[in-house]
């Protein structure tokens, strides 16, 4: 997924600010990004925010666009599709990120060796930069994605991205919440996306200024989204895991009523050879169900590939 050209030889780029009570801080981060890219667009998307962060942002220079439904995916839903700069770069308007890394988070992106790139924040950060358990959780759903798709993503929850046009238009986000970004993940990995990582590190929250994560809401958010996902990309996986699970158990169900049977020639743990049965059946019902989303999932790839590349055709001629 080649990055898009505009049609001088330099790519536009887009600075894309997502937006909540975030007065204390907009202004710096606009002016930080500015100084670094005086050529980019910036952009701030106002959710629904009621102190003064969209007048701040107008003052400074930004565009400021409302996404009037409440939630960073809504946000980043919005911002993929109203923005047609060749390259986007996506950065929480909390002054967390180090602006002079954007250089680095778009360097495989101008080179064409990336379609995503994201600011990996866990090997430079202060002691307040996470809430507490923030960074295990971080790292259990890295883990659980990277086994599943191969991977080696090392921080899932970066805000801090950047997207060439293409990828971002054929990202599908559905995410209401601060979920958003496992999403983005895990819908780039199942569509072959060329992500990479760069270190950047991530500081703390100014005086004043609040987190709008709610640790355990948001973590139990995150986990189910991941199911979710895993649902409708990975359903071998998912249901095949499921399968296992039962098989394994029902050998220990129907250990006991097979000794049995061997040895008396009749079934005395009647209960226990209905728990094995059972689980024999819902884990073979598991391991078909698997097999079959499985095929239909790769037929939709298929055909969303074919569409992809004719609406691509479309668009250059």
């Amino acid at each position: 997924m080649a990055p898009a050209t505009s049609p001088s030889s330099v790519p536009s780029i887009a600075i894309a600010i997502p937006c909540y009570q975030e007065e204390k801080t907009i202004e710096k981060v606009i002016a930080d990004f500015r100084s670094e890219l005086p050529d980019a667009k910036i952009y701030v998307f106002d959710n629904n925010c009621t102190d003064r962060t969209a007048a701040i942002a107008r003052a400074a220079g930004a565009t400021v666009i409302r996404e009037k439904r409440q939630g960073k995916g809504y946000v980043v839903a919005s911002m993929f599709e109203v923005l047609t700069e060749d390259i986007v770069v996506m950065v929480d308007g909390d002054g967390t990120y180090d602006s002079t890394a954007v250089h680095r988070l778009l360097a495989p992106v101008l080179a064409g060796d990336a379609d995503m790139t994201v600011a990996a924040r866990l090997q430079q950060y202060s002691d307040k930069s996470f809430r507490k358990f923030h960074v295990a959780g971080n790292q259990l759903v890295c883990w659980i994605i990277n086994k599943i798709f191969h991977a080696q993503i090392s921080d899932i929850f970066s805000g801090y991205r950047a997207f060439t046009r293409a990828c971002a238009r054929d990202i599908p986000v559905t995410s209401h919440g601060f979920d958003v970004e496992t999403e983005l993940t895990v819908q780039s990995l199942y569509r072959g996306v060329v992500i990479r990582e760069i270190e950047a590190p991530y500081g703390e929250r100014p005086s004043g200024s609040f987190s709008k994560l709610r640790t355990l809401p948001d973590g139990i958010r995150v986990l189910l989204r991941l199911f979710l996902l895993m649902r409708s990309y990975k359903p071998l996986t998912l249901f095949g895991s499921f399968a296992l699970v039962l098989f394994v158990a029902a050998l220990a169900a129907s250990a006991l009523p097979a000794w049995e049977l061997l040895s008396d020639h009749r079934v005395v743990s009647r209960a226990s050879a209905i728990v094995a049965i059972s689980c024999y059946m819902v884990a073979f019902l598991n391991l078909a169900l698997g097999l079959v989303l499985s095929s239909v999932n790769q037929r939709l790839l298929e055909v969303e590939r074919v569409v992809t590349k004719q609406l691509r055709s479309t668009r250059s001629n």
